[in-house]
Formats: structure tokens, sequence, C-alpha cells
């Protein structure tokens, strides 16, 4: 029986600046049927504050708290480490790092989604403070996400995969499909791993990874980045494959 439920954001609730057709709605029902419900996402690109503002603009019902991004997994490990951070990371996240104090020497280097701030001297820089020793965190290592243009683009995980290479240095993945970070959410709800479900359009961070972190059930939507097929390419493979939210939904609550 599921008792909480999780659920990503772009491509779930919402595809750009719309949300999909339903989802309001989808995610009220869960909520009337008394299942905790938590937003999850490995956006790294916008900070904390515009997703909290975007969501209710869009119509969603929602605490501060509720929202769990990898940004402030980051900040809460290098706060208990006592490391200061070179970060690699979109302007606009900048704002959710404020405040994160460490050792005068960067002790860690964290990259997000710069997008085009992924340039040769950006990566070159981060690779020497690698070079140097520093730990490497990874706030998400995704391949694509769904642009603006309605287009898939790369996402932050290529470029962690080439400063992996460059410095001989693993990332730890912060957001999803780290154990972790489903756990944060999970203990948040006081749910059990196996009583959990979640819903997400990717069949490897948040269908795969949440099955091996130990989520009892996890669906698939052929909406956001969804590519026919992708229900076949991972391993454990999806519990369930629905159109949308709203009907993933329904086939949770039945």
């Amino acid at each position: 029986m599921v008792k909480g439920v999780l659920l990503d954001l772009s491509g779930v609730l919402y595809d750009g600046d719309r949300p999909v057709p339903g989802a309001v709605e989808a995610v009220a029902r869960l909520r009337e049927a008394g299942l905790p419900v938590r937003f999850l996402t490995n956006s790294t690109r916008s900070p904390r504050r515009k997703l909290l503002e975007k969501l209710r603009k869009m119509g969603f019902e929602l605490e501060d708290d509720e929202l769990f991004t990898p940004a402030s997994a980051a900040c809460e490990l290098l706060a208990k480490r006592e490391l200061k951070a070179h970060l690699l990371i979109h302007p606009d996240l900048e704002e959710d790092f404020e405040g994160v104090e460490g050792t005068d020497s960067p002790g860690a280097v964290v990259v997000g989604d710069a997008g085009p701030y992924f340039t040769f001297d950006a990566l070159n820089a981060a690779f020497r403070v690698l070079s140097e020793g520093a730990a490497f965190y990874a706030l998400a290592a995704n391949r694509s996400f769904r642009d603006a243009d309605g287009k898939l683009s790369m996402d932050a995980g290529a470029f962690v995969a080439a400063l992996e290479y460059a410095s001989g240095t693993e990332a730890e993945v912060l957001g999803k499909p780290a154990k972790a970070f489903f756990a944060a959410a999970l203990d948040d709800m006081g749910v059990e791993e196996s009583e959990a479900a979640i819903i997400g359009d990717d069949a490897e961070s948040d269908v795969a990874g949440a099955l091996r972190a130990g989520l009892g059930r996890a669906v698939l939507v052929q909406t956001g980045k969804y590519r026919e097929g992708d229900e076949t390419g991972t391993d454990p493979a999806p519990s369930h494959v629905a159109a949308d939210l709203s009907t993933a939904v329904v086939w949770l609550l039945s």
C-alpha cells in the first residue's frame, strides 16, 4: 500500500511555463486521499525561490519545506563538512548558496547545470581545484532535459563526466538518483521506502534510481523528456507506465 508520493517537477507537473493538463488536479487528488506529497527536482538552473513561485503561479499548492532540491542538499553537506565550495553553476542558482561558509581554500567543487556558462575556462578552473585534492559534488548528472523550445538539451551529466575523466575524481551525486536524496524526502514524510512511490519522466534518475533506493513503486509518465522505448532501457524497469500524471495517480490510488 502506498503511504507517500514523490513527484518530479519538469515534465511531470509542467512543461516549460505551462502545467501539464490535469496535473494541478492530480496533486490535489493525492492530498484528498490523505497521502503526503513531496516535490523532488534535479533542476539546477533556477533557485528554490523561483521554483516555488513558478509552481504556485501555476496553481500547485505546497509548503516551502515540501520542495527538495540538490542545492539544498549540497548546502547541508558543505556546512556539515565545513567545506568551502568552488561553484560551477548557473549564476541564477548562486542565491541558494549564500551564507555557506567553510575553510579559506575551496575544499569541494560543486557542479550544477551551468548551461552556457560551461565554458572551457570555467571547466578548466574546476579541474584545477579538483587536481589539488578537492572533493567533487554533482548536484545532478542527468543526460538531458526538455528545454523551453520543446526539444531536448544536454544536461550537466556530460560535463560532470568530462571533469571525472580529466581529474580522475568520481563525483558524488547529491540529487536523484542518490539514495540520500530520496531518503531525506521520505524521512520528512515519515514514510518507509517500501511504502513510497515516485512519479517521474526520467527512466534513469527518477524511476530506476528510486527503485534501486528501495522505493516500492515508480511510475514513468509519457510526458516531458520521455521518448518511446524509455521503459525498456533501464533496470529495474518501471512499475507502471502512464500517459501523464493524472493517469499515474489513478493507477496509484487503485
